[in-house]
Parts: structure tokens; sequence; C-alpha cells
């Protein structure tokens, strides 16, 4: 029997807020454990929450950035359940009446086509803190620092239908926020992390299958190898005969496997309620025109920048715009230089090659925007040619604050035009090298093109790699032609 993967995602992004999203405690991250509780976090009697703007501004932006509804009204409810990390006892979120209605986002796939997903809708909530196992030898510790942090949940349709398919959704989903600013996606730190909805089904099948939630992913990589294993897991579980339930289950990437955590809960189990000390948050046309108002260039609409005004292929123009800072450093690099295409070679080729070594993001870059624009200007006007230009770069990648013409002119990497000047050295290769020019007079002329190889090795390594390779080349074939 062949299967169809069904896969729905839940998005959880940390708004990039100062400030907790009911009380002012702070959310910066890092601090010692539990100095950044407040009352209200801790939900102690009498306390009151208040809600932070600049969390509802950045929710409203996201929902302009796919395109969604954004209600009038939305409503804050009271999800109602028992954990050690939740010292209210509740967890103040929406449901029924979520601040952002259905958009939709738009994926590339491997072989650079695109698919529309469907996003139901994208509602703020508070976070829970943190149970710590580490290092309480049979206890748990809790952290609360991270309670009231505001979150941003993004829910996806039922609309992926593989691994891959999932990866791109969350990557997309990670430029838009980080494009934005609303928060800085870091997945390690846990800024951004996904519940993945799985189930499969007998291919041309209408119906769902049960599906099966895997909690908390914290990279693309996990989000792959966890679908990827959750997949086979159920399919063989049909095929012997047995029934997926639905329930939640943990990846171990250790492991490379998910397992049962606990069998999935309801809504109804929650009973969720309306919270009674926030009243529905109403926002008015002017309000979402606003903040409108604030939207960068998002990365689709910079992908089609690339590809239609600076003529890059669709490859280059989804790779260099699917992070800001990328983008960023690629169009100051484009500037300086005045060549987008060599400047994105550059950036995807020497450039991420040496980040990649080093494990290096691109904000961390040893050789600035300005610094490799410099260097791809030298190459354009040929000031130096492609093997000095790689030189330069090593250098400026170990000598930091440095210009290229710095380095050009310290090395003596400028290369040599000089017609005269090449010609003598030409005339010295000949001369230096009689049994090679006897064996390319003799060859046939198919086989000249191959030796000719030679000859151009001498020259450049008698210039010390300046000589202009293309006057070396056609001087070259030149003067032994004239010899046959």
């Amino acid at each position: 029997m062949q299967w169809e993967t069904v896969i729905g995602l839940e998005v959880h992004v940390q708004l990039a807020t100062q400030s907790k999203i009911f009380s002012g405690a702070s959310t910066a991250f890092g601090a010692e454990a539990n100095t950044q509780a407040s009352a209200v976090d801790l939900g102690l009697p009498g306390v009151l929450p208040v809600l932070n703007e600049n969390a509802v501004a950045m929710a409203v932006q996201f929902g302009l950035a796919i395109n969604a509804q954004i209600p009038e009204i939305s409503v804050f409810e009271r999800k109602n359940y028992f954990y050690p990390d939740l010292p209210k006892g509740y967890q103040t979120s929406q449901m029924a009446q979520p601040i952002i209605g259905p958009g939709e986002v738009e994926i590339t796939l491997e072989d650079g086509s695109t698919k529309r997903i469907r996003i139901h809708h994208a509602h703020l909530e508070e976070d829970a803190g943190k149970s710590l196992h580490e290092d309480y030898h049979g206890m748990t510790g809790i952290d609360l620092n991270r309670s009231g942090t505001p979150l941003l949940e993004i829910v996806s349709e039922p609309d992926l239908r593989s691994a891959k398919e999932a990866s791109a959704y969350i990557k997309a989903i990670h430029a838009i926020v980080t494009y934005l600013g609303i928060s800085d996606g870091n997945m390690a730190e846990g800024s951004m992390r996904c519940d993945v909805n799985v189930s499969v089904r007998p291919k041309g099948q209408e119906t769902y299958g049960t599906r099966a939630e895997i909690k908390n992913v914290n990279s693309f990589r996990f989000a792959e190898r966890a679908i990827a294993f959750e997949v086979e897991r159920q399919i063989d579980l049909i095929e012997d005969g047995g029934k997926v339930i639905q329930e939640t289950r943990l990846f171990d990437p250790d492991l490379d496997e998910t397992r049962s955590m606990r069998t999935k809960e309801e809504a109804n189990d929650y009973r969720y309620f309306p919270c009674p000390d926030l009243l529905p948050l109403m926002l008015d046309e002017a309000y979402v025109e606003h903040q409108r108002t604030t939207l960068p260039e998002l990365p689709a609409e910079k992908r089609q920048r690339f590809q239609h005004e600076l003529g890059l292929s669709a490859y280059d123009a989804d790779f260099l715009s699917s992070s800001r800072p990328l983008a960023e450093y690629f169009e100051r690099v484009k500037d300086v230089a005045g060549d987008a295409k060599l400047a994105a070679n550059w950036v995807q080729g020497d450039l991420m090659a040496r980040l990649n070594k080093d494990s290096l993001d691109i904000t961390e870059s040893p050789v600035s925007a300005d610094q490799l624009g410099g260097l791809l200007l030298r190459l354009k006007d040929e000031t130096i040619n492609g093997k000095a230009a790689k030189q330069v770069f090593a250098d400026l990648w170990e000598r930091k604050g440095e210009s290229a013409d710095e380095i050009i002119d310290a090395k003596g990497l400028k290369q040599v035009t000089d017609t005269g000047a090449i010609e003598a050295m030409i005339d010295q290769v000949i001369a230096d090298n009689p049994v090679q020019v006897t064996q390319y007079r003799e060859a046939e002329e198919d086989k000249r093109g191959k030796m000719i190889g030679f000859f151009v090795g001498q020259a450049m390594k008698a210039s010390r790699g300046t000589a202009n390779p293309q006057q070396v080349n056609a001087l070259l074939k030149q003067k032994l032609d004239a010899l046959l």
C-alpha cells in the first residue's frame, strides 16, 4: 500500500520584547534562576496583569506579513492545567478568538518550486517556567524566569506532505519573524520551537489518519529527523495490524527516535474560559494600518527583487534572501562592487565556505561587507586577478581592519597588464623550454590547447601570479603559433 504523510505545525515564537507579556519583569536570556519572575508572573493573590502593547504590535506585524485576517476583537482565556513550572495553575492564552486569523506562507522546495501553506491562526500567550533535571540528583528544580515571556503560537493547516516541506516551512517562518525583528529566532535558546502533528493515510483517502504530536522540536534538522522516524513508525504499526493512538511524543536526537510522553489531551481537558482580569483586545483599522507602515521588505519580496531587478538565478535569490543579515551583507557588497552576480558568487562561495569552516554566523564575519566589496572592485577593474583575490581574501580574514587596497599594495599583488612586460616574460619562458616548444610544434592541432597550459603556468610563476591570465594566454598562443 502507498501512504501519504500529513503534517501540521504549531510554531512557538518568543517575541523580542524587553519585558513580559503581562508584567514589567525582564525577558533577558541567561539570568540566574528565579531572578526575573515577578508577583504577576507567579500569579500571587491580588496581582493583576497588564497587556504589553509591544507584543500586540509584533503579533499584528506578523499577521500583515502573512496576509492574514486581523480581527477587530480578540480575547484572552485561561488554559487550566497543573504542572510544577506553572505556579498559577493556568496559562493565559487565546483560543476561541485569537489575535491573528487565517493567512498563508509560501515555501520554496528543493527543486525550486513553491507551495502555499495555509495558516489557521496565530495567537498570543505567556510561556511557562522551566523544569531543571540535571543538577538535582533524583529531584527536579524549577526556574520561573521564563514564566510570562510573550509567545506567538502560529498554527498551520495540515498542508505539509513531507519532512522536507515541514523543514522549509519552519525556515520560512523563521525568516519572516527575524526579518520583522519580532524575534531573534534563536532555536538553541528556545526563542523558536515547534510542535509537529504527524499522521499517515492511504494515498487517495480523504479522511485524515490518527495523529501524534511531537513536542518542543528545536531545530530544522531535528524536525526532519523526528518526522521521518514518526512516519515510518506509524506505517509499520498499521501494516502490522496495530492502530495509531492520539498521543504526545518526544524526539530523542541521540537515539534518533520519538517516544511516548502522554496520551493527547483534548481542548475541553484544559477547561478554557475567558480571563476575568483582561478585557477583550480591540484593534481599530488605524492601528493596523500604522503597523503596516513599519514593515520592512520581506523575504518573498526581496527574493523577487533579487531575481527580476538584479538578474540573479532563483537559487541564488532564494539563498541570499534566506536571512535578513545575509541579505543586507550581500546588498552592501553588491553596492560597493557594482556587480550583483560577482557579489553573489563570492558571498555564497568563498565567504560562506570560510564561515562554515569556522562555525561563524554571517553577523560574526571577520571580513566586513565593505571590505569584501572593495576586494571585488579590484578584481572587477583588473587591478588583481582571481588567484590574487583569493589570497587577499585570506589576508582580510586574518588581518582585521585592513582594506583590500592596503593588502594589495603591501604584498605587491597588482596585476601586470603592460603588454611589453608580459611579452618579455613569455619570450623568456619560450627560450627556457625548447623541448616543450618542439613538442608543441609537432603536436596535432587539437592537442595544442592542453599543452599551452604548461607555458601559461611558467609565465604566471615568473610573474609571481600577477600577470593578467587572459593576456598571457592570448600572447602565448600568438607567439607559439608563429613558430609552427
